[in-house]
């Protein structure tokens, strides 16, 4: 863990969590941040709320999401603005997630991590299991701002040397791979 970040960067954060290449990635990622210190709940639908797995789930961080709900004026909400509530009036909340979407190998990640961050104005901090150097951490936070693809080209440099279980299935977003700042 990166000891310049101020305890309050995980306080109320979005964390992100790559490489996810293997289902031991979360396991061991809910593992390391509880050596840490750090509370992490992640995002699950709630039809997965079994009776038993439900509650293993719930003890380990779920946080159960209901993906019918409808806003205010009848339509359905988006799952950017439903983690973004999460956050309204919370504090010591690390909200888990994997911006791959999946273990297989990708070449473009999804941006709801950063639109979270963004909506809920709280910062982004880069969670990390390496299994070449054998350690887990965060490195960060970023803030977003109003330039995602410097944003996310600060996030693509930060997981570029972090070494997966399986290499084959991670890449960092090549979109962002030659995006130049200003």
């Amino acid at each position: 863990m990166d000891k310049n970040i101020p305890k309050e960067a995980y306080e109320n954060c979005v964390m992100s969590a790559a490489p996810h290449t293997s289902v031991w990635d979360g396991v061991y990622a809910l593992g390391a941040f509880a050596i840490m210190g750090i509370p992490l709940k992640f995002a699950i639908k709630k039809e997965f709320n079994y009776p038993i797995l439900g509650h293993l789930l719930t003890s380990a961080g779920a946080l159960w999401i209901d993906r019918s709900a409808t806003a205010k004026d009848g339509k359905r909400k988006s799952y950017v603005d439903m983690m973004a509530e999460v956050f309204e009036g919370q504090t010591n909340l690390a909200l888990m997630i994997a911006p791959e979407g999946t273990r297989k190998r990708i070449s473009k990640w999804k941006s709801g991590f950063y639109h979270i961050a963004k909506t809920a104005k709280i910062p982004i901090c880069i969670g990390y299991v390496d299994y070449g150097r054998k350690q887990a951490g965060v490195l960060g936070p970023i803030f977003p701002s109003d330039d995602m693809q410097a944003d996310m080209r600060k996030i693509m440099d930060l997981y570029k040397d972090i070494t997966p279980k399986y290499p084959e299935k991670f890449t960092i977003d090549e979109r962002y791979l030659n995006v130049r700042e200003n």
